[in-house]
């Protein structure tokens, strides 16, 4: 653990500034993230270095815990590049509640939590159906959720060497309204979350796009729970 915590430390620096001279990085809003208190940062998905960059320009001296599929892992230098920034390989076929438990414990404690509510990449650019799993994490951490959307000023909207690229932050989503007190309102109640949170995505796609209108709003989510 004490190896891993000093590699995140040499590696962060490094990786912030190979980033800045492979690609032009702008940042939007990343004073409205919350110090001091758990979060859960819930970014749109687009390509496999996302969690790397939202962690090299939010830049916290303790590491983030980020929920990554367990395929990525499989590589055994990309695995141990992200354990190293703190990632968990989560099964995501058989939901994996203890890796969701135990992720969420340590943001009961403090510890920052990177979650991709969509649950896998987009192949578009377009944001896509969000799934349950960051709500849950954060409403029973007790943590503020902070909505961010990287936008690619690409053709196709898909992560390219040397291309601009925007990460915008939102207002966060307090603590006290992502709790779940009444199991019996749980899925209503998701759902509202999840409807909430893409509406904050898509605005900010608006208010920060290279090319305001390329994509057209998310589809709405549907009537029924999805997986986490």
């Amino acid at each position: 653990m004490v190896e891993l915590m000093l590699l995140y430390w040499i590696l962060l620096p490094i990786v912030w500034v190979l980033m800045h001279i492979v690609y032009r990085v702008e940042v939007v809003g990343r004073n409205l993230i919350p110090r001091g208190r758990p979060i859960v940062i819930a970014p749109n998905h687009i390509s496999d270095l996302d969690p790397v960059f939202i962690l090299v320009v939010v830049f916290r001296f303790h590491r983030f815990r980020i929920l990554a599929k367990q395929e990525l892992f499989r590589n055994p230098f990309i695995g141990w590049f992200l354990r190293c920034m703190g990632a968990v390989p989560i099964d995501r076929g058989r939901g994996d509640l203890d890796t969701v438990n135990k992720v969420t414990e340590e943001c009961k404690k403090g510890t920052g939590v990177l979650i991709f509510p969509e649950g896998t990449r987009s192949k578009d650019g377009k944001l896509g159906k969000l799934k349950s799993g960051a709500f849950v994490i954060a409403g029973q951490a007790g943590a503020d959720m902070v909505p961010c959307r990287i936008i690619y000023d690409t053709p196709d909207h898909r992560m390219r060497p040397f291309c601009r690229m925007r990460i915008c932050f939102g207002e966060p989503i307090p603590a006290s309204e992502l709790r779940i007190t009444d199991p019996r309102h749980q899925i209503k109640e998701l759902r509202a979350l999840r409807t909430r949170l893409t509406n904050d995505l898509e605005e900010l796609y608006r208010q920060n796009s290279f090319e305001p209108a390329a994509l057209p709003a998310a589809e709405p989510n549907p009537g029924t729970e999805p997986g986490t």
